[in-house]
């Protein structure tokens, strides 16, 4: 059997390995030379419900991915405002494993591949074409994300800000669903607005002070506060609204993930350069990110609860494709799942819907019939913050206990089922 990914970030990768264990011939085309997409500058994870996702996945059969990075982690389990237990992997170091990891288990990773056109019949994919070359497939998985490309970033953001998406040298993301016809789902913001800003960016570590550059490498975390008169208040703008706290605000919030993190959209250099061990400082992440930042959740596929899009046969799709959610937890474990249905769906047998008493199934179910609502479609959904992890801690979901995890995933009588042959 033969499944074709587009987009290597981290919702294609994991839907790539789950897909190839589950004895699939997979191809992934990515649109740029590098794979993670977003997670080339990312680096947080298992904070707050991201650590029992993260675990559960695990439990599940899942977590490949997750075993990399954290073979691949600067810090752990730190804490910075409203968050805990976090780990930050190293942005420079995991990329290549991944790779790697990819392609010892025999994956293909077709780079600068941007699929351009898809062949339909019979409500099927037959095959994309990518370039000069056109691939075939039984099933295909849409993993190509929500953000940009250069023309959104215009209209809804403050213009291309040069960000590691290199749309002008690769081209724009190009979404398969649409592709193949399907009408998709524009995420807004509460006050109805089309889009949300990317909420983090990269400062080289090296145009820092000592003393700031002293204090990430020993705790992964430095907190300055910012002088009233330099304040910006970027919030409301975030596709990260659990980072959208007033520490956020008032302080220059810094994570070390090789670069230093800075947890703001973007923040005018000139500013930025008026606080004290700040004289020298630079953007690593977007090159513009003293103007603005990617602008993402354009473009969203319907989809069920196995992540199969609605209208097409054979096409499912994972990351921020299948909804608001946000983060690389959320795209690692949307992801493994659209690869294993990918297979499932190829063998001709039913696809696999995760129970609801597991914080995977229920955020994968609950998130799309918040989406169906006017209040819920102007909000975004993370494990590690926000309206899904309230969600979470109201249906008593959340810990941080491995066992009690693994319980839970046994007592639905799935564990280690991305492992069983579908």
């Amino acid at each position: 059997m033969k499944i074709v990914i587009a987009g290597g970030g981290w919702s294609g990768c994991a839907a790539a390995v789950s897909a190839r264990k589950a004895g699939a011939e997979v191809t992934l085309l990515e649109r740029t030379d590098m794979l993670l997409g977003t997670g080339l500058v990312g680096g947080i994870m298992r904070n707050n419900g991201r650590f029992t996702a993260t675990e559960e996945c695990i439990a599940l059969g899942g977590g490949d991915l997750f075993k990399v990075i954290d073979a691949n982690c600067r810090h752990r389990n730190i804490e910075f405002p409203g968050h805990k237990h976090a780990s930050l992997y190293d942005i420079a170091t995991t990329p290549g494993a991944i790779s790697r990891y990819l392609s010892s288990l025999g994956i293909e990773i077709v780079p600068e591949a941007r699929v351009s056109a898809a062949e339909v019949k019979d409500g099927a994919i037959k095959t994309v074409r990518a370039g000069d070359k056109t691939f075939a497939g039984d099933v295909f998985i849409d993993a190509t994300g929500t953000a940009g490309p250069m023309n959104n970033c215009g209209k809804y953001g403050n213009g291309c800000a040069m960000c590691v998406l290199r749309c002008p040298s690769y081209g724009g993301r190009v979404s398969l669903t649409g592709l193949a016809g399907i009408t998709e789902i524009d995420g807004k913001k509460s006050d109805g607005t089309v889009g949300a800003m990317s909420g983090s960016c990269k400062l080289f570590k090296e145009s820092l002070s000592a003393e700031i550059v002293e204090k990430l490498n020993k705790t992964g975390v430095a907190i300055i506060p910012i002088p009233k008169e330099l304040k910006e208040d970027h919030l409301f703008i975030k596709a990260c609204q659990q980072y959208a706290l007033p520490e956020f605000r008032d302080n220059i919030v810094l994570l070390d993930t090789g670069h230093a993190k800075l947890m703001s959209p973007f923040f005018d250099l000139n500013r930025l350069r008026q606080i004290p061990g700040f004289e020298n400082a630079r953007y690593e992440d977007p090159y513009a990110g003293g103007k603005g930042n990617s602008m993402r959740f354009f473009a969203m596929a319907p989809r069920n609860d196995a992540l199969k899009v609605t209208g097409i046969k054979n096409l499912f799709c994972g990351g921020e494709k299948a909804g608001l959610l946000v983060g690389h937890t959320e795209a690692i474990v949307t992801g493994v799942l659209a690869g294993y249905n990918a297979v499932r769906c190829g063998l001709g047998r039913e696809a696999l819907v995760l129970p609801r008493g597991l914080v995977i199934g229920e955020s994968i179910a609950w998130v799309r019939e918040q989406m169906a609502t006017p209040a819920g479609s102007g909000k975004k959904y993370t494990y590690s913050g926000s309206v899904l992890f309230e969600h979470m801690k109201e249906l008593n979901m959340y810990t941080t206990d491995i066992e009690t995890i693994g319980r839970r995933v046994a007592d639905c009588g799935m564990k280690d089922i991305f492992t069983v042959m579908p």
